[in-house]
């Protein structure tokens, strides 16, 4: 996919005040300081589209931007850095809990997850919130510039048995570095299998 036009549409404390449901809709979410603003600037090829900041917990509402007028970017607040006063995990999912379980045009979650630390409990509660829900959602492991690739391959390889615990099958998983611009390609491609036809 070529990403040709972003647009940013509107911030969104709640789901009834979100943008009309008329297009498919890619949601990404993650721990405080995972890279996710970093990420998605990486995706839509935007150095300052989605605000970056050495402060953890900066997105505290739903911020809705519109890709090649085709398909909605939803960007989620963040969790788990509660000490900068952004959402806790639980916090996290009452805040969005009405819109990951009833925003009918979302077609799937990215669950940003930090390459470089062992599964942390809140991020596996959180999948296993939304294997609950059956919301459909991928895993995307960020910084990994920040790693040797032997140490990411155990990494994963540890995810994947923590998950195999508790999944039948382990989700979708992208590698990403916003650094090196890697994963970009790779994400952008299942999203236009998913539910964009470009």
């Amino acid at each position: 996919m070529e990403v040709r036009k972003v647009k940013f549409i509107k911030s969104s404390p709640d789901l009834k005040s979100c943008p009309k449901a008329g297009l498919p809709e890619y949601a990404f979410a993650g721990r405080s300081n995972v890279g996710k603003s970093s990420l998605i600037n990486m995706l839509v090829n935007l150095k300052n589209m989605a605000k970056t900041s050495s402060l953890p917990g900066k997105t505290r509402m739903i911020n809705h931007y519109l890709v090649n007028d085709q398909w909605y970017l939803a960007d989620l607040p963040g969790y788990g850095y509660a000490r900068a006063g952004s959402l806790t995990q639980h916090a996290f999912i009452h805040s969005i809990s009405e819109y990951l379980l009833n925003r009918e045009n979302l077609v799937c979650l990215f669950l940003l997850i930090d390459c470089r630390h062992k599964p942390l409990k809140n991020d596996l509660n959180i999948m296993a919130w939304l294997g609950m829900h059956k919301i459909p959602f991928v895993l995307v492991f960020t910084k990994t510039d920040k790693i040797t690739a032997g140490i990411l391959e155990r990494n994963l390889e540890y995810y994947r048995q923590i998950l195999l615990e508790a999944w039948e099958e382990v989700p979708v998983i992208f590698t990403a570095s916003s650094v090196k611009h890697s994963g970009r390609n790779e994400i952008l491609d299942f999203i236009d299998r998913t539910g964009v036809n470009i």
